[in-house]
């Protein structure tokens, strides 16, 4: 099955009444994308994402962990991390913070 084909199968999660109350209180609480907020720049979040992805689970849908972002960020930076296993973020020293990056190997 197809990326695209597995994600249709859960597309409908999105609207329901759960996920949109779900989604406005993470954006009320933080309204800012927490990836642009860690480079010092303030831009207003728009997507309330999953910060492990969910892949149709409901309680991971429902209860997992949210994270705000803005559309760009969730677009390119999110799914790469999504795609390679781990995040590049790196703390002020310039070293990977993700202890699944491979040079925290």
């Amino acid at each position: 099955m197809t990326r695209y084909a597995k994600a249709k199968a859960y597309h409908h999660l999105y609207d329901t009444k759960a996920w949109k109350g779900r989604r406005a209180a993470q954006l009320s609480a933080y309204p800012l994308c927490a990836y642009c907020e860690r480079m010092g720049k303030f831009v207003s979040a728009t997507v309330a994402d999953h910060i492990e992805p969910h892949k149709g689970d409901d309680v991971l849908f429902f209860e997992g962990d949210l994270q705000s972002l803005c559309k760009v960020c969730h677009d390119s930076a999110k799914q790469r991390e999504e795609n390679a296993g781990f995040s590049s973020a790196v703390d002020v020293d310039g070293y990977p913070i993700d202890p699944k990056h491979p040079s925290n190997r």
